[in-house]
């Protein structure tokens, strides 16, 4: 998405990782994580893509907007937004959103066994603002529309199945989805300052057609208990969902969402939080505030999060210092990466690939600012398991 000025200042294959540590026991509510030295050290200085790693570390530019991807004939898409990988026999996938407006859509880059790139090509079009979105269990990738009244599309990695518009999901302004197997619900974030976080109950799992679309209905306080209300009218017109039932909970410009181990996760970039919800306790809490650090917050503009297998999450920054930071299951937040130069930017789309040695992400506007300057990475590292 684009910066705002209520600004202050991302699952791997089927892992089921956990992200424990001692965020939360019970009903007792510890402090969101703090600041702390990193599983990987200090950053280097930049390499010759700009990109500052920690040692052992090393990256390599996939594509770039406007221009053909290497070994391939096809034209990179404007603005990378959320990404996810699928395995593909003995190589994989990666899919990227475009948030460009009208156009949108999503592109996907295929690599061999060896991380060699085979192929690239189109697998959403004629959308609107395609920011984040999710995987599902079933290897369909949803992309999310972040406008008033939008859609979310699922579609096919391999771009081979048509994208389907999935209307029970719900009309509001999307980010990201989240999907859940042990209840067998999607999760999705609303980028709106008095938002809301909902999920969608297929009538069938592994069929997105129909089902019910559900708000979480909460207190106000930053941690306590919830429940889930059923929304009335998931169209959204002429009455928003955000605003159909009363005491569903708000949440001030919601981002990206990650589901593992019985815990979703998700951003929310106007206060720069990571909540954390505990689906088998029924309990909410904060993983990360900026507001309660101590000494300078390492992490701001929060956007993007994936998870590792290791159970360490990956938060990407819209702004901030163009970092993805790490918070690890001790509650340790840190800096992982950092792109210089390009400071008119935002991170994008961090996911790994399936055996979790490569990281993938984007710089949406890489060093002109501009849409069509995205620039899509990977890092390849000793990353933890």
């Amino acid at each position: 998405m684009e910066r705002r000025t209520f600004l202050r200042g991302a699952v791997v294959g089927s892992s089921a990782a956990a992200f424990g540590g001692t965020l939360m026991r019970g009903a007792v509510y510890a402090a969101p994580a703090q600041p702390g030295t990193g599983p990987y050290g200090a950053l280097l200085a930049p390499d010759a893509n700009g990109i500052a790693l920690p040692g052992g570390f090393t990256s390599r530019v996939i594509a770039r907007s406007g221009r053909t991807v290497a070994g391939t004939s096809y034209t990179w898409h404007s603005a990378p937004d959320g990404g996810a990988c699928f395995a593909d026999g003995t190589g994989w996938i990666y899919v990227s959103n475009s948030e460009v407006d009208p156009g949108g859509g999503a592109s996907a880059v295929r690599f061999d066994s060896s991380g060699n790139v085979t192929g690239a090509y189109r697998i959403l079009s004629g959308t609107r603002q395609n920011c984040a979105g999710g995987r599902t269990p079933w290897n369909s990738w949803l992309s999310c529309e972040e406008v008033s009244l939008g859609h979310v599309y699922e579609t096919d990695p391999r771009g081979v199945a048509a994208a389907v518009r999935r209307a029970a999901m719900g009309r509001f302004k999307h980010e990201a989805a989240a999907a859940d197997p042990v209840r067998k619900v999607v999760y999705l974030t609303e980028d709106e300052t008095n938002g809301c976080f909902y999920r969608f109950v297929p009538a069938t799992w592994g069929d997105l057609s129909a089902g019910t679309l559900q708000v979480l209905v909460a207190g106000t306080a930053a941690s306590g208990s919830f429940t889930w209300a059923n929304v009335p009218d998931p169209d959204g017109s002429p009455t928003a969902t955000r605003s159909q039932v009363s005491g569903a909970k708000r949440f001030n410009g919601g981002e990206g969402c990650h589901y593992a181990d019985d815990t979703v996760w998700f951003t929310t970039k106007g206060d720069n939080r990571v909540w954390r919800l505990d689906l088998a306790a029924g309990t909410y809490a904060l993983a990360y505030d900026d507001s309660l650090v101590s000494g300078s917050a390492p992490l701001t503009g929060v956007d993007n999060i994936t998870g590792s297998s290791s159970g360490d999450l990956y938060v990407a920054e819209d702004g901030g210092n163009m970092e993805i930071c790490l918070i690890t299951p001790a509650d340790v937040v840190s800096p992982f990466l950092r792109v210089s130069g390009q400071s008119g930017s935002e991170i994008t789309g961090p996911a790994f690939s399936p055996d979790g040695t490569r990281l993938y992400f984007s710089s949406q506007r890489g060093t002109s600012g501009s849409s069509s300057g995205g620039i899509t990475y990977e890092v390849r590292g000793p990353f933890r398991s």
